[in-house]
Parts: structure tokens; sequence; C-alpha cells
């Protein structure tokens, strides 16, 4: 997706949209995981407790304090004034992070808010989202990585607001395919800081298992 969560209107409420209808559709359907896409890594896990733990599949705005999200489906009216690809644009881009740090707008302090939602503590949850790895082991496996709700998040565009983005620690590991390709995360949901260089999350999952994303 190229759309900008983050410098105009249109762009925030296509990407809040899209995830609303994306998991929508996800809460409605099971996934079947394609075996020969998945690791043994993975294979391993998906045998172990997964089966005797209820998780609830959760929606990335879910994730979001009513206050947050409120002031982002009602950015400022002057950035519809910015044109798409425009060089506004793309300096918009540039500094929106380091703007939203020093602004007193709501909507600027949403992009980088931190809050939590408390409840979400020590629950045992399962979303879709793309990887971003962060460390491999051995044949480089991904332990540690972050999830993000579209692709390109923290690599072409600027990250999401760390309250939109999980930070993930899988010991058994994952041998990633491809970026590009979303995927199920389920475990156990922690609401702990990680800064990390490219991107702050506001909250972690233990993972127990992770699936190749299919309707």
């Amino acid at each position: 997706m190229n759309s900008n969560f983050f410098a105009t209107k249109s762009k925030s409420a296509a990407i809040v949209c899209f995830l609303a209808g994306l998991l929508a559709a996800c809460s409605q359907n099971d996934p079947n995981t394609d075996a020969s896409a998945v690791t043994s890594a993975q294979t391993g896990a998906q045998q172990q407790g997964a089966q005797t733990i209820a998780y609830t599949t959760i929606q990335w705005i879910d994730l979001l304090p009513q206050e947050d999200l409120d002031a982002l489906m009602n950015p400022p009216e002057y950035l519809d004034e910015i044109e798409d690809g425009s060089e506004e644009d793309m300096l918009s881009s540039q500094f929106m992070l380091a703007m939203a740090q020093a602004s007193d707008d709501r909507y600027m302090q949403a992009l980088t808010s931190t809050r939590i939602k408390p409840e979400f503590d020590n629950q045992n949850i399962r979303i879709p989202g793309f990887i971003v790895p962060l460390e491999f082991g051995e044949q480089l496996v991904v332990k540690r990585f972050f999830l993000v709700p579209f692709f390109g998040a923290c690599i072409h565009v600027p990250p999401p607001p760390p309250n939109q983005i999980i930070y993930g620690i899988f010991e058994k590991g994952l041998k990633l395919q491809a970026l590009h390709e979303p995927v199920w995360v389920t475990g156990t949901l922690k609401t702990s800081l990680t800064e990390k260089a490219v991107a702050t999350s506001a909250y972690t999952i233990e993972v127990a298992e992770i699936e190749i994303y299919t309707e």
C-alpha cells in the first residue's frame, strides 16, 4: 500500500478504512495455513499450546485509545491543502514526526502516541500484520521483529504511531519468506514500551505461533 497514514486527511481515512475492512474480513474467515510455506519452526509452534489456549482475534484500531483514534480520524484542515505527490507532500512526510514531537496539535501528538489500552496487558490475542525484522538467529531466522498494520511501515514510509506497532518476541524463530506477505501472529500481548532505531512500539507480543495470512 502506497498511501501515507500521516500526510493528508484522505490518506488517514483510507488507511483506517483499509484496516477496518481487512480485519473485519479476518474475523469472519478463519485463514488456512499454507503448509508448504510454513517453516518447521512455525509448525512446531503450531503443534504446542495454541490449541489449548483461547486467543481473541483483534483489530489494529482496538489498540488505539479513543482519544488517539478520534484525533487520527479528524486531521487538521491544513493537511487537505497539500496535494498528493507534491513537493510539499514529500516535505510533509519527512518532517511529520519532528513536528509531532514539538506540536500541541492533538492530531500531531497522536502520530507519536505511546498511550496504550491497559486492558490488553497479558491478553492472549491473534492479529494480522506485516513483519519488519529486527534480529536474526542462525540461518537468518527472525526472532525479534516489529509487527505493523501495513506493508512498508518503518521502511519506505514514516512509522505508524507506537501504539500501532507491536514488538514481537519469537524464540523459536521464523524463516521469513517475503516482507510483503501478511501473517497471522498469535501470542500474549504486553503493554510494554520498546525503542529501536527504526521505530518505537507501545506493545509487545510473546509469540506462540505465526501463520501465513490467507482468507
